[in-house]
């Protein structure tokens, strides 16, 4: 069975993330796509961030009517924050260590059947970062990688994310800049899959920035995350 891990803050999950797993699961027949929202984002241990139950609970809202999508615990935190309230945010010294990628996958793969074949879904931003994450050459070995890329990228640019060891010659990927990313890369160590444009221009940034001014959020949100951001006060000024 294929199945899908796709993790990050979700702070909020947005039709963007909907989008992508959606196309994912589409292309590559994926029966499963767990949505793994984050404790506490390597990237983002010094800033706040949502409390995970919200983040949680939103992610449960967005994938319900979805029957291959699942929220999970994964990273959930082994403790209950104390304050979960309207727009409860947690700091970062009572977030706990990081969760990195490479233990969410082995953890999840002790669960797993031999025959399972596990794709990890990130967006092309997030990938340009990849050699830099924790034990980056052992993560790519573990699973595929589902890459969702957007106007502006090409296959060099993908190419030459991978980490020193992985990334192929620059005599060999000098071609490659004008062709858009998309379709396979098989490489010693690795398997990328490359989605063509997905079409939600959607930012976490710009979604908080419209709750904490009171605007409207069904253009970027499933209605049920929408009306649970509103009625938290999450994001909001003061909360």
């Amino acid at each position: 069975m294929n199945i899908g891990l796709f993790g990050g803050s979700f702070d909020p999950i947005h039709r963007g993330h909907l989008a992508l797993a959606q196309a994912a699961a589409s292309r590559y027949s994926l029966r499963q796509v767990l949505f793994v929202p984050a404790n506490v984002p390597p990237h983002k241990q010094k800033q706040p961030l949502t409390a995970f139950i919200h983040r949680y609970a939103m992610v449960t809202l967005a994938t319900q009517d979805e029957k291959r999508f699942f929220p999970s615990l994964l990273e959930a935190p082994e403790f209950t924050p104390k304050h979960v309230g309207a727009g409860a945010l947690t700091c970062p010294a009572e977030r706990g260590s990081a969760n990195y990628s490479i233990d969410t996958v082995r953890r999840l793969k002790k669960s797993l059947k031999k025959s399972d074949r596990l794709f990890f879904l990130v967006g092309v931003d997030a990938f340009r970062d990849v050699a830099h994450w924790h034990e980056a050459r052992a993560l790519l070995a573990e699973c595929d990688f589902i890459v969702a890329s957007r106007p502006g990228y090409s296959l060099r640019d993908v190419a030459e994310s991978l980490p020193e060891g992985l990334r192929p010659a620059a005599a060999v990927t000098r071609p490659f800049h004008k062709q858009p990313a998309k379709g396979d890369l098989v490489l010693p160590g690795l398997a990328l899959h490359l989605l063509e444009e997905i079409n939600q221009s959607v930012s976490a940034t710009a979604i908080r920035t419209a709750a904490a001014q009171g605007k409207p959020l069904a253009r970027w949100l499933d209605p049920r995350v929408a009306d649970y951001v509103r009625k938290h006060g999450l994001y909001r000024k003061g909360a």
